[in-house]
């Protein structure tokens, strides 16, 4: 997770079809999100906009798929938030606050 000017850059990796989506901790540094979307026509970055959207208390609108559409690797950019109140929201989404 890095800052951007407008926000801040996210590393992920996905595993589509895993039956509930919900938050895996981290591998390689990324963050790890099980999805229960399959991989086609989008479903699964829609799926992981949306849940991230709820997990950090941000409008959709402001976290775009921008590297890895394709891909289980990603990066995401939320924007109007720090690096450092991503992780902050994370931890507490972690401590099932």
């Amino acid at each position: 997770m890095t800052d951007a000017p407008d926000g801040a850059f996210v590393d992920i990796k996905v595993i589509p079809r895993a039956g509930k989506t919900t938050l895996a901790g981290t591998r390689d540094g990324a963050l790890l999100v099980r999805l229960a979307a399959a991989p086609v026509d989008g479903a699964a970055n829609t799926e992981l906009v949306a849940f991230l959207s709820q997990l950090l208390d941000i409008p959709k609108r402001h976290i775009v798929v921008i590297a890895g559409e394709k891909s289980r690797s990603k990066r995401v950019k939320v924007m109007g938030v720090s690096a450092a109140a991503i992780r902050e929201r994370l931890n507490l989404a972690a401590d099932g606050r």
